[in-house]
């Protein structure tokens, strides 16, 4: 089985208009000055004992929140990392976006709507450069299909 490195799997985001999917050519990939970006998909559990078993609890998965954490180094000529610095100070509907991840292997890919949360966009030590961080959750298990590359 062959390893990809985490560096060839895509995140992208757009910004979110409501009521509009989408668009296909408008992605901003986060990439740039971006050092890590680690899962933080949480799932909700139930356990429950049936009498047709013997008792022991089956666990049963009820919900999937996608979400990933983005760390890196600020630079607001970057469109991605500008359009979520912007957010900052908003609410609701203002901290949506669409969001976007291709796999490693280039293959496949999910989409949805997230909420992005804990934005950071310039933090740090006197003698450090810009902090850049943020979460990006799915507000529902995304749409997976497989990447149509056009010849």
């Amino acid at each position: 089985m062959a390893r990809e490195k985490n560096a060839l799997r895509g995140h992208f985001i757009q910004a979110y208009v409501p009521g509009v999917e989408a668009a296909t050519e408008e992605w901003l990939e986060l990439a740039k000055y971006i050092s890590s970006i680690s899962d933080d998909t949480s799932e909700e559990t139930e356990d429950t004992a049936f009498y047709d078993s013997d008792g022991t609890p089956e666990t049963s998965v009820i919900s999937v929140a996608g979400a990933y954490s983005v760390e890196g180094q600020y630079d607001p000529t970057d469109a991605a990392q500008e359009l979520i610095a912007n957010m900052k100070y908003k609410i609701g509907e203002g901290r949506k976006v669409h969001h976007k991840i291709v796999s490693a292997t280039g293959v496949k890919q999910w989409v949805g709507r997230a909420t992005v949360t804990a934005i950071v966009a310039g933090s740090g030590d006197a003698s450090a450069y810009e902090t850049f961080s943020c979460n990006i959750r799915f507000d529902s298990i995304p749409t997976e299909s497989v990447v149509v590359e056009i010849p």
